[in-house]
């Protein structure tokens, strides 16, 4: 069973989510907060295997709770997923720094946040390669100066490629495609990287790769 805490002000918002969420037998709702401290404070209490964030509430808004939440050592197995209204290039960015596992709008239809929820609390990430894209792309339009990572120095050249174009918010699929490997093998390539990196996900692998200015996959000719 997959707990869940829903952190939304609108109290019409979040009883549709509980019920929502509470069709699907996987899934236990525990608790509601209204803003970003009592959802912390209720994080505490119920350690839930994900928290629904949003970002904009009153006492202390999403992004600061979720900051919060994961620099919490008793919370380091509860996972944040961002489901909120606004579809705003700097707070995915700011999120995904953060830690949050995901980034989806209110306008998700319901079967995908109940599946997005299940996959979150299973380890995946939610950042759809179809937001990663347009943020990525809007980093490589006003580049800043990398940032010298000494993680990077025990990466073969390979993961390095393979870890360029996580940044790109590629799937495995597309990463093979591109480097002449099988999905399987990048699948491979990934959970090598996370490991060597301490990376919780694809989607920090991406902030690691951005920060370290792999904005552009590598020319493996």
């Amino acid at each position: 069973m997959t707990s869940v805490l829903i952190v939304d002000d609108q109290d019409l918002v979040r009883a549709g989510i509980r019920t929502l969420l509470s069709a699907d037998p996987q899934i236990d709702v525990v608790g509601e907060a209204a803003d970003g401290r009592s959802g912390l404070r209720l994080a505490r209490q119920y350690r839930p295997d994900v928290v629904l964030m949003d970002i904009r509430m009153p006492v202390l808004d999403g992004l600061a709770a979720t900051a919060a939440i994961r620099a919490d050592a008793g919370l380091a197995a509860t996972r944040v997923l961002i489901l909120t209204t606004f579809d705003d290039d700097e707070d995915i960015i700011e999120a995904v720094s953060l830690g949050a596992a995901g980034y989806l709008l209110k306008d998700t239809p319901s079967d995908e946040l109940r599946r997005a929820v299940l996959t979150t609390a299973a380890g995946g990430n939610l950042l759809s390669p179809t937001v990663t894209r347009r943020v990525m792309e809007r980093l490589a339009a006003a580049p800043r100066p990398a940032r010298p990572d000494p993680r990077l120095a025990v990466l073969t050249e390979r993961e390095r490629a393979v870890l360029a174009r996580v940044g790109l918010g590629e799937t495995n699929d597309e990463i093979g495609r591109a480097l002449f490997i099988s999905p399987a093998t990048a699948r491979t390539y990934v959970s090598r990287l996370l490991a060597k990196l301490n990376a919780r996900d694809r989607t920090a692998l991406a902030v690691i790769a951005h920060r370290a200015g792999l904005s552009e996959p590598p020319d493996d000719s």
